[in-house]
């Protein structure tokens, strides 16, 4: 007898459940934001190479998405991802490197919606979509060159700008050539000297700052529910 009652009373809450939840599920409406949408994100929290893989981070939408007249996604929408992977700096100036993973968006009613996000629009990104500091080697010689053009132009500088005061100008004659050739030296000395410590020398790590903004672009669609 309790046995038949208490399987009339399931019955009886299941059939309530799904008469509940059949409107809900004909009336539901999604819009759809199609892959290859630019979004901007403001980071929340700090993260870097130097977090555990694994480390959550959140973001928030700056920009409304819209379809139509409809706001879909308003700005404030809260973004949650991961850092999926990290490869530490090397040795050859080689920076480290810094994958993140998008995981979800908070929708206006609660939802949270599965999210495909590639980081793009930096200078500083490798071929596959990490995030790096110096790129190797040659990068570090290159930066390495045009520190050596700034000390050399900054002294040559220096003796147009010495030489103007002096000798009613004249004293360029002699200023001016030993502020490039001092500073050609300089700056030799400083090229090969960092050149040659750049072979030893390990590269950055990648910082990304709480309030710093990514350029992001949907890779799979994703369709939002709508009131």
């Amino acid at each position: 007898m309790k046995l038949k009652i208490f399987t009339i009373i399931l019955s009886i809450l299941l059939l309530t459940q799904t008469v509940i939840a059949a409107p809900f599920n004909a009336n539901a409406k999604t819009k759809r934001i199609p892959a290859g949408t630019k979004f901007s994100l403001e980071l929340l929290n700090s993260i870097s190479t130097l977090n555990p893989e694994g480390t959550e981070f959140s973001a928030i939408l700056i920009t409304d998405q819209t379809s139509g007249s409809d706001v879909i996604l308003p700005s404030g929408s809260l973004v949650r991802g991961t850092v999926k992977k990290i490869e530490p700096a090397k040795r050859l100036s080689k920076g480290a490197i810094l994958y993140l993973d998008f995981d979800h968006i908070v929708t206006p009613n609660g939802r949270q919606l599965p999210l495909s996000l590639s980081v793009v629009g930096r200078s500083d990104m490798t071929y596959d979509g990490g995030i790096t500091t110096t790129k190797g080697y040659g990068q570090a010689v290159k930066e390495n060159w045009n520190k050596t053009v700034d000390i050399t132009k900054t002294a040559t500088e220096w003796g147009i700008d010495t030489g103007d005061n002096m000798i009613n100008g004249y004293g360029k004659i002699l200023t001016v050539p030993v502020g490039a050739i001092g500073g050609g030296i300089g700056g030799g000395a400083y090229f090969v000297g960092d050149s040659m410590a750049d072979l030893f020398r390990k590269g950055k790590d990648v910082q990304l700052f709480k309030g710093e903004q990514l350029q992001v672009i949907l890779t799979d669609p994703i369709d939002v529910p709508v009131i």
